[in-house]
């Protein structure tokens, strides 16, 4: 792979736009996800959702619930996206990893996909954070693509990106580290509707402070 045409996070999806939610949709992982979120949270939940993207189908469940939803994407295009889509809840252009927050000031917060293209010492660091920003007893609701990848040249959507994953075990260990207890994991198969695409396993861990 020619190193220079290595595509961040960003200019990822400032380049996919609405094109995300043609190729990937709902995947199936997604309902058991905010099903199970909404089951525990209590009325006006704080909710902080890592890598936003269009706001669709998350944060937009999540805000018509009642929830007082905050998101962050590192891109512009998606942030103006999520904000036209979603106009009850409040979205930020904001990498995690700089990003900050009070401790105890969130119910719960999502982390569908973010740390695909994070180093892995920076999804540590972002792990053992939201630990901290967690109320007690709050939830932390994450989606990855396990495997034991770390930098890993690939094409996602027509872009050439380095990936970086967890095998589920891993994460656990993460998690916890964090300070986190992993409550339950839950495993979908999803084929993203572009032609030629591989069936890809999704991991749903839900962990409580």
């Amino acid at each position: 792979m020619d190193e220079r045409h290595v595509t961040s996070a960003a200019e990822l999806f400032d380049a996919i736009g609405a094109g995300y939610e043609d190729a990937f949709g709902r995947p199936p992982v997604l309902t058991p996800a905010v099903r199970e979120l909404l089951a525990v949270l209590p009325p006006g939940a704080r909710v902080l959702d890592i890598g936003s993207g269009t706001g669709r189908p998350v944060a937009a469940e999540l805000a018509a619930a009642g929830c007082r939803v905050t998101g962050l994407d590192v891109s512009p295009v998606m942030v103006e996206l999520a904000t036209r889509n979603v106009p009850d809840a409040r979205f930020e252009l904001a990498d995690v990893r700089t990003w900050t927050s009070p401790p105890a000031s969130w119910d719960a917060v999502c982390a569908y996909f973010p740390f695909l293209q994070m180093p892995r010492a920076d999804t540590g660091a972002v792990l053992a954070r939201v630990g901290e920003w967690l109320v007690p007893g709050g939830h932390l609701s994450l989606i990855t693509v396990p495997m034991d990848a770390e930098d890993v040249p690939v094409e996602f959507l027509g872009h050439q990106v380095r990936l970086t994953s967890f095998a589920a075990s891993d994460l656990e260990a993460r998690v916890a580290a964090a300070g986190l207890t992993v409550l339950s994991t839950h495993s979908e198969v999803f084929v993203p509707d572009q032609p030629g695409a591989s069936p890809e396993e999704h991991l749903l861990l839900t962990a409580r402070r």
